[in-house]
């Protein structure tokens, strides 16, 4: 019996999961080393994941996918993740660019977008940040200017994940003055498109698995390519990321339970003094809090998702459990490293990998600086709300 908290799942969820622990015992897993220590992405775990249907159960199913709940994705993650980080960031990645298209693209771009994802595999990119814009979306220099019956889009996109390997990126660009919020849109562009050329592979600390690039940007798309309603792009961009975070969260407690796993093992069977190492408090009380901690953040991560799921608004609880999560695994990740000692600080130890890996989950999808700036207004709009009643 686990000491740390497991999720009740419904049977389709838990199908899900059980789906993910084969593929990634039988094949993420045994390769996710050699992965990191080459920087390869791994393109042979995308035929599994298709043929599975993981890579699109998220998706309607009127569209091809398996109309998965949030957190089916959420257990998907968190369970690859233990195996392998780098494949659980694609599969993050994939989830991140069809968002935008599920909750605001028309019925011909869920069709070709969220259609061409779930039968053969190709992926939707998010193109959100610049390097200029990160935390502050609406300072994006990317514009989109009118030209005929459609847009010219200029600039350049960076920190793509699976930038190397989208079909598509839904790049959010202004449509009016610098710093107006609802003066951002969001287009469909193709990777084949005139003008549109991704370059510029980043060398990375950790998930090197995934491919992260620039999307430089001087192409003409059609007025059909707009997503959602021109002018709230914004709004689309940060309804995705609530999601996303959630997805992270996910990714990073499985990157945790692995280390914890990994230093739970170690502390049982490592002897000093006559005893295992577990018995002593320093080592003992290390893993107790482990244990809790990542207790709290799973719960609160499939709260989030629950919640998703009933149709609620998520705004908060997707930025508390990032936070939580990523900052818990952080955590949990350097006291596993602490136990372990040398053992868990060289190559190819699964401790080392996720040392790195862990880390970008305090960044991508906001850091934890954003999370703490969303908590901090809606808990002074709430005040608010108070002081009124």
């Amino acid at each position: 019996m686990s000491v740390i908290w497991n999720p009740s799942l419904t049977p389709q969820e838990c199908a899900w999961r059980d789906k993910a622990a084969e593929l990634t015992s039988r094949a993420f897993a045994p390769a996710a080393a050699e992965i990191d220590r080459d920087q390869r992405y791994p393109v042979e775990h995308l035929v599994p994941l298709r043929e599975s249907g993981i890579s699109g159960l998220f998706i309607p199913a009127e569209y091809g996918g398996a109309g998965a709940s949030l957190t089916s994705l959420v257990a998907v993650v968190e369970t690859v993740a233990q195996g392998c980080a780098s494949t659980a960031a694609i599969l993050a990645a994939l989830s991140l660019g069809a968002f935008p298209v599920i909750l605001g693209g028309s019925a011909e771009q869920k069709m070709v977008l969220l259609g061409g994802l779930a039968r053969d595999g190709h992926a939707v990119n998010f193109a959100l940040s610049e390097r200029g814009a990160g935390s502050d979306a609406a300072a994006l220099s990317t514009t989109a200017v009118p030209e005929g019956e459609g847009w010219r889009i200029r600039g350049e996109k960076c920190w793509l994940g699976n930038g190397g390997h989208s079909r598509y990126f839904i790049v959010f660009a202004r449509t009016g003055e610098v710093g107006a919020r609802n003066n951002i849109s969001a287009f469909v562009v193709d990777r084949d498109a005139p003008g549109a050329v991704v370059d510029h592979y980043e060398d990375k600390m950790g998930i090197r698995g995934t491919t992260t690039t620039n999307l430089k940007l001087d192409t003409w798309v059609g007025a059909e390519s707009v997503v959602g309603t021109l002018g709230e792009g914004l709004k689309l961009a940060l309804a995705t990321l609530s999601i996303g975070r959630v997805v992270v969260a996910a990714q990073a407690n499985g990157i945790a339970l692995c280390s914890y796993a990994e230093a739970r093992d170690f502390a049982v069977q490592r002897l000093t003094f006559g005893r295992s190492i577990i018995d002593h408090q320093g080592v003992g009380f290390k893993l107790a809090d482990a244990a809790t901690a990542l207790s709290s953040s799973r719960m609160m991560t499939y709260e989030a998702a629950r919640a998703y799921d009933a149709g609620q608004d998520i705004g908060t609880l997707g930025a508390m459990a990032k936070l939580l999560a990523s900052e818990t695994s952080h955590s949990v990740v350097d006291d596993a490293m602490q136990i372990l000692a040398g053992r868990g600080y060289v190559k190819p130890s699964a401790v080392e990998r996720c040392y790195r890996d862990q880390r970008i989950t305090e960044i991508y999808e906001g850091t934890s600086e954003i999370q703490r700036v969303v908590l901090a207004r809606a808990i002074k709009k709430s005040a608010g709300a108070a002081a009124q009643r």
